[in-house]
Formats: structure tokens, sequence, C-alpha cells
């Protein structure tokens, strides 16, 4: 990770200071919370992925750090909202900002931060920066319903999951690579290769993500080990074990994930284990990230496009 941070750490701390001063306000409680979000930090992968994907179409233009910004907005709007319809607690680490301030004032500053992205986006003028980041946000929020249409259900498809991964999660992968090339004025075919790199990227980062609920540290990843499993979402390990546990355990999974019984992970883990779901999880994390990869072909070859490249690794070996 530090190798590809060090290509575009300036930048990274111009944005830094972008976002605490556009999160400012007359309003005491969305300073409150505001200054609450910024000092909690977080590895801006997505206004990463805007900066090295201008820098891999040769753009240094002012635009790129606002949009860096924009992203993550975007992002933390998101996870603003999410907190509060999964009834989290516990976010990279600390008191998540809706079991501090409660959940209607991070629903309301979740609605301030989106709004404030959008009044950042228009600054660019930028019709097609409009469009894809109005897409994004737009695909986002489907898939956010289609997770909700999920929870508790054990007879989710792998198909139907990888579907509320792309929309959820890997959209803002996408349209963040994506924006370095509309930036740049890139050709269509450098456009799509990066916005192909970043669904893939992003799909695989959630992957991983799924595998470190059940294997990670929990004082690395910054919140509770099984929260998926509480929240009675069926990631893709466990629409593993289904497909392939003996009946028993397979009854066993079924109730918990009806239930939400979390008090049952160590259960849970171990048909994980005997069923190779989380090695399969895994894998397919890999696959997505050679494809993420091999999708950055058209590009010309540059210390960007390299640190593309070693983005996508780090998304697979992380254990945060």
């Amino acid at each position: 990770m530090d190798a590809f941070r060090s290509l575009i750490q300036s930048d990274l701390e111009a944005v830094e200071a972008l976002i605490g001063e556009r999160l400012a306000s007359d309003v005491p409680l969305i300073r409150q919370v505001a200054a609450y979000l910024v000092s909690g930090g977080g590895k801006r992968l997505r206004p990463a992925l805007v900066l090295l994907s201008a820098g891999a179409c040769r753009f240094a233009g002012r635009e790129r750090l606002e949009i860096a910004a924009v992203v993550e907005f975007i992002h933390t709007a998101t996870l603003l909202h999410d907190d509060v319809v999964d009834e989290s607690s516990l976010r990279r680490g600390r008191a998540t900002a809706n079991a501090r301030f409660g959940n209607a004032a991070s629903v309301l500053v979740g609605d301030f931060i989106y709004s404030r992205a959008f009044q950042m986006m228009v600054g660019v003028r930028n019709l097609r920066v409009l469009e894809v980041l109005a897409d994004a946000t737009n695909v986002i929020a489907e898939g956010e319903v289609l997770q909700l249409l999920g929870v508790r259900n054990p007879d989710l498809a792998e198909s139907d999951y990888l579907r509320v991964v792309r929309s959820k999660t890997a959209k803002l992968f996408e349209a963040s690579a994506r924006l370095g090339a509309v930036l740049a004025g890139e050709t269509s075919e450098i456009e799509q290769a990066l916005a192909a790199y970043g669904m893939h990227l992003g799909t695989a980062f959630q992957l991983i993500d799924d595998v470190l609920d059940y294997s990670g540290d929990q004082a690395s990843i910054g919140k509770n080990l099984g929260d998926d499993l509480g929240e009675g979402k069926s990631t893709l390990p466990l629409i593993h074990a289904l497909a392939h546990a003996p009946a028993g355990q397979r009854a066993m999974l079924r109730q918990v994930i009806e239930e939400g019984a979390v008090e049952r992970f160590d259960e849970v883990l171990a048909a994980l284990d005997a069923c190779g779901s989380l090695v399969y999880a895994r894998t397919q994390a890999e696959a997505e990230v050679a494809r993420a990869q091999n999708a950055l072909a058209p590009l010309a070859a540059s210390a960007f496009r390299d640190s593309l490249i070693d983005f996508a690794a780090f998304a697979v070996r992380r254990d945060v």
C-alpha cells in the first residue's frame, strides 16, 4: 500500500485538507459529526483511485482533487446510512456515528454530505463527471435495497449476491477509476478499461471483506467479527457452504442466517472451514484482481499504471 500511496502522497494530503474545508457548516451538530468522521481517518482508497487513474491518463488539473474528495464524501455518506440500517456499533475500531450521536443525526448528516458532494461536482463544470457520479449514486442506492431484500435469506444465489456487490461496493470503485479518464478527456476505450478495472477491483475488495468478517483480527479490521452473520447477511462464504455442506450443517447454517444467531459463530466458522468456503471466496477475489489488472492493458506504460496494478494486488493481500 505504501508503494502506490507514495506516488500521490502530496495529492492525498491536499484532498484531506479539502475534505475538512468542504465539511464546514454553520450548524454545530454537522460540524461535530463531521469532525468525528474526519478524525476517524480511513484508507481513502477511492480518492487514491481517482488520483492514480488521472495520473495514468496524464491529467494534473485541480479538478482531480475535487473529485477525489467527492467520491470520499459519497462513500462516507453511504457508510453513515449503512451503519444506521445495520444497527452497527463499531467501525474502524471505534463507535460508529450512529452509536455516538444517534440515528437521526447520522442520517441527516449523511444527507448533508451527499448534497455537499453534488455541490462540488457542479463546481467542476463537466457534464460527463456529473453523469458518471449521478449514475453511480443511483446504482449504489439500488444495491442497498437489494441487500436489504436479501437479509435473512438462506436461499440467496451467488449470482444475486454478486449483483449486490457490484452495485453497492464495486460501483463507486468503478466510478472512481473511470473519472480519471473522464477528467483527462480520454478515449472511450481508455475510459472503459479503467471502469472495468475499478469494477473488478471493487468486487475483489468486497469478497475479501467477506473473508475477513470470519477470519480477520478484530483489532486490525476495526469491527466485530461475525457482524455480517449477526445482521443475517448471506455473504459468499456462507452461500458456498450452504451449497456444499452435509445436511446437518446445512440446516444449522440456514437457521443461523434466518435468526442472525451470531452466538453460533464458532459452529459457522467450523462449517466454512470444512467446506473450504473461505478459500473459495479468496480464490474468487484473486480471479477478480487478475481481471482488473488485465483490463489495464490499453493504458500506456507509466508509474501510475504500475501503481494501479499494485493497488489491485493489495486488495487481496490486506488484512484490514
